[in-house]
């Protein structure tokens, strides 16, 4: 029997140097090659874009999106993230802080999901409240609709404007 694959559409973020792998748009380029080993591939990655910080951090984020698909369930998946994540280095400090590697689920091919551990919510909580996430998925997955919403990520965007 075929093992079902999934297709994600994920937002990665970094606005903190690394000392092995350089600057966060570096940083972002190399974690989409962490990201296919682990029965990941990527499909499809944005271009990168650099926005202003939100909350304390004072360093601008490189932003960027991808679809990628993995025959994992989105807490196999948010388990590899975290990894990842921990790989480039802790997240320090508060929420929001300057970080190395942030990498999100935003939508997922099945639908909804949501578990409390690990702490979960697809499609993201807050997803369609941020252009630094929505103009790199619109780039890629613009006519991806929202299951919750029932709209697509350019419907969406459009909105914000």
């Amino acid at each position: 029997m075929a093992k079902t694959e999934y297709l994600y559409l994920i937002a990665l973020g970094s606005n903190r140097r690394h000392p092995i792998y350089g600057r966060p748009r570096d940083i972002l380029f190399s974690a989409l090659e962490a990201i296919e080993r682990d029965f990941i591939s990527v499909f499809e990655h944005s271009n990168i874009i650099e926005t202003p910080a939100i909350g304390p951090s004072l360093r601008n984020y490189a932003n960027s999106a991808a679809i990628i698909i993995s025959p994992l369930l989105p807490d196999e998946l948010l388990q590899k993230f975290k990894e990842i994540e921990t790989f480039y280095g802790k997240r320090r400090g508060q929420k929001w802080s300057a970080r190395c590697l942030d990498i999100d689920i935003i939508l997922w091919s099945e639908g909804i999901w949501s578990s409390a551990k690990p702490n979960i919510s697809i499609p993201h909580p807050h997803y369609h409240k941020r252009d630094f996430v929505l103009n790199p998925a619109a780039q890629i997955a613009g006519d991806w609709r929202d299951p919750l919403q029932n709209l697509s990520i350019n419907q969406i965007l459009f909105r914000n404007r």
